[in-house]
């Protein structure tokens, strides 16, 4: 049954978002899950022609995943996903503008080896109140962990606050994890 857990992390590599994903992979994870990293985009990093290919579905595709079994499939309902060795790779890094420091990549590269975690990433552009919803629907994730940037109660009134969305309006179980180190 754990093979089937797909536990997705809203990432924008922050302190809040590492927060959440030390947690995740603390608490949540399991041997034999699949760890999907969402990330959002305010904008692509693409000429104009890749930008009208792939700015409503999201990264292009590198590796097609059924959405059963997160394998490869030949078909054409896939979900495209970055794999966790290609995290490291500078062209993916510059070509995606994700920014994964080393400590995260550590992270991810000690809970794949030590749980046989699988380990994916997928980008998408937009609003990231919706588009993490969205991916939540389909990848499909069986929970989400979310990190929380601490907002003032007048900043999140003007600005809005991711977690409270997607805690109220996400179709999956979702845990916000708080960051009490803000540092910066």
């Amino acid at each position: 049954m754990a093979a089937d857990r797909r536990v997705g992390v809203a990432v924008d590599f922050s302190p809040c978002s590492k927060a959440a994903l030390r947690w995740a992979v603390e608490n949540m994870v399991r041997d034999g899950d699949h760890l999907i990293l969402v990330n959002v985009q305010k904008e692509g990093h693409y000429e104009e022609g890749e930008m009208q290919l792939w700015e409503t579905t999201g990264s292009r595709l590198i590796k097609n995943f059924n959405k059963d079994g997160i394998s490869p499939i030949e078909s054409t309902v896939c979900i495209s996903f970055i794999p966790l060795t290609e995290l490291s790779d500078p062209g993916i890094v510059k070509k995606y503008g994700v920014k994964p420091d080393a400590e995260t990549l550590d992270i991810l590269n000690t809970v794949a080896r030590q749980k046989e975690v699988v380990v994916l990433l997928k980008i998408y552009w937009g609003d990231a109140h919706e588009k993490i919803c969205e991916a939540i629907d389909n990848i499909p994730l069986s929970c989400l962990i979310i990190g929380n940037r601490g907002l003032g109660k007048l900043k999140r009134v003007l600005l809005g606050s991711v977690s409270s969305h997607v805690v109220n309006n996400g179709t999956c179980p979702v845990t916000v994890v708080k960051n009490f180190d803000h540092g910066s």
